[in-house]
């Protein structure tokens, strides 16, 4: 099995290969594959039984099916940030790769989709694949001068060296200037660089937002 390979069966459901490892305890095999969204993944998901049949979690109840039918077809074992508690150490297996950093807010960054990260889920595989060499060798915000993730903020809940202020920006989104932050992304996050490269689509964002701002 090659990421090439497996490259090639995520393609069709709009997913993207986000990193891999070779982890050092083994609990989770021998190679693990984290799983993110592409530009292609809102066009898949919307035409899904998960989205259209109304029920909660859709996003969860996609990715369970698809990377779980993925995982049975190349050999392989899988699990998602959902799963637990105990968690799996999703962030942990993220900086470990070698294709995600933290950022001065303490937000992880990616170096192929910015601060507009979504994992999905992993493959594990009983074998060593060849995992391909990251990227960058240093993290983007090292050479980002202007580092707009920590402006951009309207009520400064993203603080260079953290910690994200969840509550205020929750109240934030109650008011109407919130607006746009829920029908378009947070704006610290498409301030990075780095995020174009997700090429969300803003109906893609506002059905995160929902979720996570749903209270």
């Amino acid at each position: 099995m090659t990421f090439e390979e497996i490259d090639a069966s995520i393609a069709p459901y709009g997913l993207i290969l986000m990193g891999g490892l070779h982890p050092s305890d083994g609990l989770y095999g021998q190679t693990i594959v984290l799983l993110g969204t592409g530009e292609n993944f809102w066009p898949c998901f919307t035409t899904s039984a998960e989205y259209l049949d109304g029920q909660a979690d859709p996003v969860d109840r996609w990715s369970a099916r698809v990377i779980g039918q993925l995982a049975k077809k190349l050999n392989a074992t899988c699990s998602f940030p959902s799963d637990g508690p105990p968690y799996p150490p999703f962030i942990q297996w993220a900086l470990q790769s070698g294709r995600a950093f933290t950022s001065p807010s303490k937000m992880l960054v990616h170096d192929q989709v910015g601060m507009s990260i979504s994992y999905r889920g992993t493959l594990h595989f009983d074998t060593k694949l060849d995992i391909p060499a990251p990227p960058l060798i240093h993290s983007p915000c090292e050479s980002c001068v202007a580092k707009p993730c920590l402006t951009s903020c309207p009520v400064n809940a993203m603080v260079d060296g953290g910690p994200y202020e969840l509550a205020v920006c929750h109240d934030y989104l109650d008011t109407a200037d919130g607006t746009e932050c829920l029908s378009r992304g947070c704006l610290a996050r498409r301030a990075c660089p780095l995020s174009d490269g997700a090429k969300r689509l803003f109906d893609q964002t506002a059905h995160h937002m929902r979720y996570f701002h749903a209270r």
